[in-house]
């Protein structure tokens, strides 16, 4: 044996490790379908059993905290769909499948499909809460869309007469499985739709396995539910049964019966209600009255101590006066007026206006040549003085001593010069003479 041979050699858990390793890192998750076999459950909890099928089997293991999360019992010969990693049990040197999960076969394909489709309308927001509508609180017509034969709707009709016969229910019959169901429930819904008359749909099937509330998972039908104008409720199947119907609708019963109570209120409740309300406006009103009562005594008190019959015949009295001597203040200025008139009229006989007039009228005729002798007189008189005055002005004006043959001699401004000191070489001045004015320019000033 060479050296490189001895550097080769593995110890068996070795060689497992090395198996195991490369088994869980080719085969983290694998999904394996085939029939139970070998089932043991030890008192641990864990279960372990072999899937085969004609030609081969795997032994497998499903430990205790997720075997309890089963939803059926498995037993030998039952087809089931495992999911898990592939290892190696080194203790043995067998490979074997370490589960996380275990399920019924044909449910399983179902069951992927129902998840794909969920994850797809989530995705589109068809099942967000701020979508959902709340229920009427008193609806008066409501359509029942089942089977009409199932015990669903002979529960949802015995809990509704119980709860509220008011209601009027529509029962629109459909199928509730098989291939033709979603088809026909989707017409159903939209006839209703149409219709306009109801004021909340209830969609409800009695329990089963997952292939028999299918139909409840169309996609056709939930996009239906999700258009629709009205709030629905969807009750399929029992408690722990869930549907994509379940999730689009406004509310998700347990069961249909439970979706009848949610949906009426309660005849025994709304009695008690009522008796209670009663109850509470018979204490209002028996407590106004006795306020009422109570403001009418003490109204009645303030109105026997204000006496209002004494205080309106002393108001009647007082206005009795005051008419009296208002009255009596009229007549004493109506005759001040009288003796006023009188008196005026007296006087204005006394004067004989017309008389008055006549005199005045002759004293104007003798006094009106007097203006016009008194105004002769005055220009004469100015007349007199006026000549006076010329004369004398005569006497002193230059220009007398001008027309003798003498001149006038002024500058451009008309300022007299009377000395040679007032003009100066190259001066234009003027000579005023008798008959005109003479211009002239300063030559030469000697003093």
């Amino acid at each position: 044996m060479s050296r490189d041979d001895a550097r080769r050699i593995l110890s068996p858990s070795q060689l497992n490790t090395l198996a195991r390793d490369l088994l869980e890192g080719s085969f983290p998750s694998v999904l394996v379908e085939g029939e139970l076999g070998n089932l043991s459950r030890p008192g641990s909890g864990h279960l372990y059993f072999t899937l085969k099928d004609a030609r081969a089997q795997v032994r497998c293991a499903l430990f205790k905290p997720k075997s309890q999360w089963l939803n059926f019992v498995p037993r030998e010969g039952l087809r089931v769909l495992a999911r898990g990693r592939l290892t190696l049990y080194e203790a043995r040197g067998d490979y074997q499948l370490i589960l996380d999960s275990l399920e019924e076969a044909g449910e399983g394909a179902l069951r992927r499909a129902f998840e794909e489709l969920k994850a797809k309308l989530t995705a589109e927001g068809l099942f967000e809460t701020e979508r959902k509508r709340p229920l009427p609180a008193f609806p008066r017509r409501l359509a029942v869309v089942t089977s009409p034969s199932g015990a669903a709707v002979r529960d949802v009709l015995s809990v509704l007469s119980r709860r509220f016969p008011l209601l009027h229910v529509d029962v629109l019959p459909v199928p509730v499985q098989g291939e033709a169901a979603p088809a026909q429930i989707v017409s159903m819904l939209q006839r209703a739709y149409r219709s306009q008359r109801y004021d909340a749909i209830l969609l409800a099937r009695g329990g089963g396995s997952l292939e028999d509330l299918w139909a409840f998972n169309d996609e056709r039908l939930v996009r239906t539910i999700a258009q629709s104008p009205v709030p629905v409720i969807s009750a399929i199947g029992h408690e722990t049964d869930f549907s994509l119907s379940d999730f689009v609708a406004d509310l998700r019963a347990p069961t249909p019966s439970v979706a009848a109570e949610l949906l009426v209120p309660s005849r025994h409740d709304l009695a008690l209600r009522l008796q209670g309300l009663q109850r509470r406006a018979s204490r209002l009103m028996s407590h106004h009255l006795h306020r009422d009562a109570q403001r009418a005594d003490r109204a009645a008190l303030r109105l026997h101590a204000m006496r209002p019959r004494a205080r309106l015949d002393l108001l009647c009295r007082r206005q009795a006066e005051a008419q009296r001597r208002l009255d009596h203040a009229f007549r004493k200025h109506l005759e001040r007026l009288r003796n006023r008139m009188r008196h005026a009229d007296a006087v204005l006989r006394t004067m004989a206006p017309k008389r008055r007039i006549a005199l005045l009228r002759q004293r104007l005729e003798a006094l009106r040549p007097r203006p016009h002798a008194s105004m002769q007189r005055r220009l004469r008189h100015d007349q007199v003085h006026l000549r006076g005055l010329a004369r004398s002005l005569e006497a002193v004006s230059p220009l007398a001593t001008v027309a003798r043959g003498y001149s006038i001699l002024q500058r451009d401004d008309g300022h007299v010069i009377r000395s040679v000191q007032d003009v100066q070489a190259g001066d234009r001045v003027r000579a005023r003479l008798g008959d005109g004015t003479l211009p002239l320019r300063v030559v030469d000033a000697d003093d």
